[in-house]
């Protein structure tokens, strides 16, 4: 009796201590959830980061700067659409005349080139390269009906009427067209009522203005009557144009 006591005791303690051992071994230890936890923030990581990449792709716009403030420029493109960008600390500038150009030099009206990261449910730009585009020159042939030598400025009527004065800049190179060789000229030369071919760049800020970088003068060629544009007028105003019958 005393031997089966004996044995059944031995038999409960073994037991006792094996299960709490293999409780031990199946019980997570503190390293083993600190793992677990990483190893689930990290997939949560990864699982944000691709959202966001099939978001987010490069985008690059040309367009018109219709609004502009110190962190955003809105655009419009040549089909009217409205585009919206950001700029950060990390956005690069760009221009071919002006080696200091940044946020503060871009205006309503300039012409822009920007590439960046679109983001498709924002639908907005975040600029990574801004480039400051040149606006295409315009070409004006008509008959120089004002010299300003003070401002210096021509205003010009093309054919079609339409007056549009050209201001005269550093780089504007004047021509003279004798009828067999074109000659240089200059600003100070330049008369009124002489017919001219003018090109030049459209002002962002006065639309009936262009930026002149060339003038050709043509005073072999006389418009003044197809234009019906009275002469009389002194040269030191402007010409007036006798509206036709």
């Amino acid at each position: 009796m005393k031997k089966t006591l004996i044995v059944i005791l031995g038999t409960i303690l073994f037991l006792g201590v094996f299960g709490q051992a293999f409780a031990q071994t199946n019980t997570p230890t503190p390293t083993d959830v600190s793992l677990q936890q990483q190893i689930d923030e990290l997939k949560s990581k990864i699982a944000s980061k691709v959202a966001q990449l099939n978001l987010v792709e490069k985008k690059g716009v040309m367009g018109t700067v219709s609004e502009v403030s110190d962190t955003q420029i809105t655009l419009t493109d040549i089909s009217g659409n409205i585009i919206n960008i950001d700029v950060d600390e990390l956005t690069k500038f760009y221009s071919s005349s002006n080696n200091t150009f940044g946020m503060s030099d871009i205006k309503v009206g300039e012409n822009l080139g920007i590439l960046g990261l679109y983001n498709k449910q924002s639908q907005r730009i975040l600029a990574r390269e801004i480039n400051q585009m040149s606006a295409p020159e315009k070409i004006i042939y008509g008959v120089i009906t004002k010299v300003d030598h003070i401002n210096y400025e021509l205003t010009i009527i093309s054919p079609d009427n339409k007056q549009t004065i050209a201001e005269i800049q550093d780089i504007t190179k004047t021509y003279f067209y004798s009828g067999t060789a074109l000659e240089k000229s200059g600003f100070s030369k330049t008369s009124q009522f002489t017919t001219a071919i003018i090109t030049g760049r459209p002002d962002a800020q006065n639309p009936d203005k262009i930026l002149t970088s060339r003038v050709v003068l043509l005073p072999n060629i006389n418009l003044t009557a197809l234009l019906g544009i009275n002469t009389q007028t002194p040269a030191t105003a402007s010409a007036t144009i006798t509206p036709k019958p």
